[in-house]
């Protein structure tokens, strides 16, 4: 999975692996994207696209499997798409 963002300065699009190239910076404008935890965020941006790709694998073998289920989305989508949602209007996260 390679995970696609928008910079929010200059409007254009990167990949988790220019960020990491350019050390938590927009590889466009050179602006940190968090100046408080530049090598965190991009370290954390490698771990989501692992962990992406990682998910996406693992539901490929279970189709491939064709089992006698069906996974609720919701449980799989929920969350993420919560969090994406928090990342997209700015918002800190919100934890039970």
């Amino acid at each position: 999975m390679k995970i696609k963002g928008t910079c929010k300065r200059c409007g254009r699009e990167f990949l988790v692996q220019q960020v990491l190239d350019s050390e938590g910076h927009c590889p466009w404008d050179g602006q940190p994207f968090q100046a408080d935890y530049t090598a965190v965020l991009a370290e954390t941006l490698k771990l989501a696209e692992d962990a992406g790709g990682t998910l996406e694998n693992s539901l490929e073998k279970i189709a491939g499997m064709k089992p006698a289920f069906v996974l609720d989305e919701d449980s799989v989508l929920a969350e993420i798409e919560k969090h994406l949602d928090e990342i997209r209007r700015g918002e800190k996260p919100r934890y039970p």
